[in-house]
């Protein structure tokens, strides 16, 4: 019998909460302890993204090494991924069981989508502008940039709403590789500027062949003029470059219109010649533009050094590179008056727990990322440039830039010429709005062309039908058909209030009745033992 009142009273109890409120309130937010205890031993893991750069690797491994003898009882485990989509989807799996690491290299888009957990991902306004532990603070043990020595640019893109989710960690944006010597060839100088109408007639003029079927610029049987690796981007720099409608800050998805179309039909137009293509269809730019069968390479500043014929890294045989010269140009543009590039890279957050003492830890390693020495070393394996002027500015790192060309490695010219043209058109660059589902529609922008450029290659015909069954297409794949904002954009899921009284009845009812089938239950139980 005590057991059945013990059922009852819980039961009770159950319908109590339930009739308060529902929704998740999650965990408590966190509050920046008076100081850190460095009598207690604390272990945070640390996710970041590498695959083949093994330099990279030891510049991690030395900036814990180095930040551990400054904090002995902070210990910093790391877990390495070979790409930010499985560090992404790791993360996302991690949040309903609270193991998500405590700090990740992500970027804002993904940032977004943690947030859809209450509480997960720790706002940091406070924390740069804390006088102890913030942004240049008093108490740290190293030497911390402050909030204005941030490249303004680059610690904006890291807000989503109206707080500051992220650090920036290395920035880099998107460069065409031109091998100037066929351009020239082809009978054409290059401009300050490249200009789409520029880039598709030096392509067009370039798939012309010899008699033998081979092509006439380079004497081989391969040629694509024109390779993009990130559709995506393409998609995306193009509409901004049109001043063409992409999503806005409220979540709601513009892309599918008419400028749209009309950069389709350009795809398909020159798909057909054979004049472009894209990475996922034909291979890494690289590969194509060092064996002298592509002449406008686009990819990221930060994969420079596998561009040009005297790149530190390659893909392919040795004999199978063709002598050249590499030019490093900005992005194809719409309007030279007033260029614009996406500006991306990975940025840093801090995720929340319970110990506060934890998250200020974890707070105080992710700041040593923006050191000086590690913002340099970082940068100069690849074509990123360091997200402070503090590390800009120094004698170090101007050296670097002055000694553009002087071996083939360290000093790759292609290398420091991607890092340089980031760094004059900072202000030319942008990111597009994120919020819970911007990834989405980043996808979405990019799938569009590789479909359109599949669809060309297998003889099928692109017109308006065509483009706009692939908007509905894409609406329904990327679940971009539900009307607006696809998450809540300050982050957590929301307190609903009381539920409304027909529920709390009809929930109260169900409970009833099963107390009563209990009663029933027991009362025949207790019958079968008489």
């Amino acid at each position: 019998m005590k057991k059945f009142l013990t059922v009852i009273i819980s039961m009770i109890m159950v319908t109590g909460l339930l009739t308060g409120c529902h929704g998740s309130k999650g965990g408590n937010s966190f509050e920046i302890p008076e100081s850190f205890d460095e009598s207690k031993n604390i272990e945070i893991t640390f996710w970041a993204k590498n695959d083949t750069n093994k330099t990279q690797t030891a510049i991690y491994n030395k900036a814990i090494e180095d930040f551990q003898k400054l904090y002995p009882n902070i210990t910093v485990n790391m877990r390495l991924y070979t790409d930010y989509g499985k560090i992404y989807n790791d993360v996302i799996t991690n949040i309903s069981t609270n193991t998500t690491p405590n700090v990740c290299i992500t970027y804002p888009d993904h940032i977004a989508t943690y947030l859809t957990g209450s509480n997960t991902v720790v706002p940091l306004d406070d924390l740069f502008t804390d006088e102890r532990y913030g942004l240049g603070g008093s108490e740290l043990k190293f030497d911390s940039p402050s909030v204005d020595e941030i490249v303004p640019e680059f610690l904006n893109e890291c807000m989503i709403g109206d707080k500051h989710y992220a650090i920036p960690y290395m920035r880099s944006t998107e460069a065409c590789y031109v091998n100037k010597t066929y351009v020239e060839a082809l009978g054409y100088e290059l401009p300050d500027t490249l200009t789409w109408d520029f880039v598709w007639e030096v392509s067009e003029k370039a798939m012309e062949k010899n008699a033998d079927g081979t092509f006439k610029i380079n004497g081989q049987q391969v040629m694509i003029p024109f390779i993009y690796k990130s559709t995506d981007n393409m998609m995306i720099q193009s509409l901004w470059q049109k001043g063409a409608e992409y999503s806005d800050a409220d979540g709601n998805i513009l892309l599918f219109n008419d400028d749209t179309k009309e950069i389709l039909n350009t795809v398909a137009e020159h798909t057909k010649t054979g004049a472009f293509s894209t990475f996922k269809i034909s291979g890494y730019p690289a590969n194509f533009l060092n064996a002298g069968q592509c002449i406008f390479a686009v990819d990221s500043t930060a994969g420079a050094t596998w561009m040009g014929s005297k790149a530190p890294l390659v893909d392919i045989a040795k004999d199978k590179i063709v002598d050249f010269e590499t030019e490093v140009m900005t992005i194809p543009q719409y309007d030279v008056g007033n260029p614009k590039m996406i500006s991306q890279g990975p940025s840093i957050c801090v995720f929340n727990k319970a110990n506060s003492q934890e998250v200020l830890a974890s707070w105080l390693f992710a700041q040593y990322l923006l050191t000086n020495d590690v913002q340099i070393a970082y940068s100069e394996t690849e074509g990123y440039v360091p997200v402070t002027k503090k590390a800009q500015e120094t004698p170090e790192y101007q050296d670097y830039l002055a000694k553009e060309g002087s071996d083939s490695v360290e000093h790759y010219d292609v290398k420091i010429k991607a890092a340089k043209l980031l760094m004059a058109n900072t202000e030319n660059t942008f990111v597009t709005p994120v919020f819970n589902g911007s990834t989405s529609v980043r996808d979405a922008a990019g799938q569009m062309i590789e479909n359109v450029t599949k669809s060309v290659r297998r003889k099928k015909t692109v017109d308006d039908k065509f483009i706009d069954d692939l908007y509905e297409e894409m609406k329904s794949l990327y679940h971009l058909d539900q009307g607006g904002v696809s998450g809540n954009m300050t982050g957590g899921k929301k307190d609903l209030g009381k539920l409304p009284a027909a529920s709390v009845a009809l929930i109260v009812v169900i409970i009833f009745a099963w107390v009563m089938i209990g009663v029933v239950a027991l009362k025949d139980k207790m019958k079968a033992r008489q």
